[in-house]
């Protein structure tokens, strides 16, 4: 068991809070869950930064991780968490799973497809849960559930 990374990420809006206790999550659920403005936010801050309106909370840094650029991008970043939208057709190759292994990165991937090369744990599959609205700013607070145990 590695330690654990808590995140959060929030805007004025909506609020995403979590641990992550292994080097591949998988982040799975219905439509108009979360999962996509989950990666969208951490997508605008990695452009915009705190101009932005977002802020992230991690002890390590999160990116995103889009298109046919994945070799170069997990070549070249380290001790990061980069999140992966199901966009990203490579995620289902053994090329791609051999360079996540290989990585000291850790990943977030936002998909319904099955991964067949990539060794991860049923008890690290989850789904976003929407826990509470805060009453005052009307911001949602989130947080991931396991969806196996």
């Amino acid at each position: 068991m590695r330690d654990k990374v808590h995140v959060v990420v929030e805007n004025v809006r909506i609020k995403f809070e979590f641990d992550l206790t292994s080097k591949i999550t998988i982040l799975r659920g219905n439509s108009g869950t979360g999962k996509t403005t989950l990666m969208h936010l951490i997508e605008i801050y990695e452009r915009f930064g705190e101009e932005s309106g977002i802020s992230i909370s991690c002890t390590r840094k999160c990116k995103t991780l889009n298109g046919s650029n994945w070799e170069y991008v997990i070549r070249e970043t380290h001790n990061t968490i980069l999140f992966i939208d199901s966009d990203t057709k490579a995620i289902t190759k053994k090329e791609f799973a051999a360079a996540l292994i290989a990585s000291d990165n850790d990943y977030v991937i936002i998909t319904r497809e099955h991964l067949p090369y990539l060794p991860y744990s049923r008890e690290e599959i989850y789904s976003i849960h929407n826990a509470c609205t805060y009453s005052d700013t009307q911001q949602t607070y989130n947080t991931l559930y396991r969806l196996y145990k």
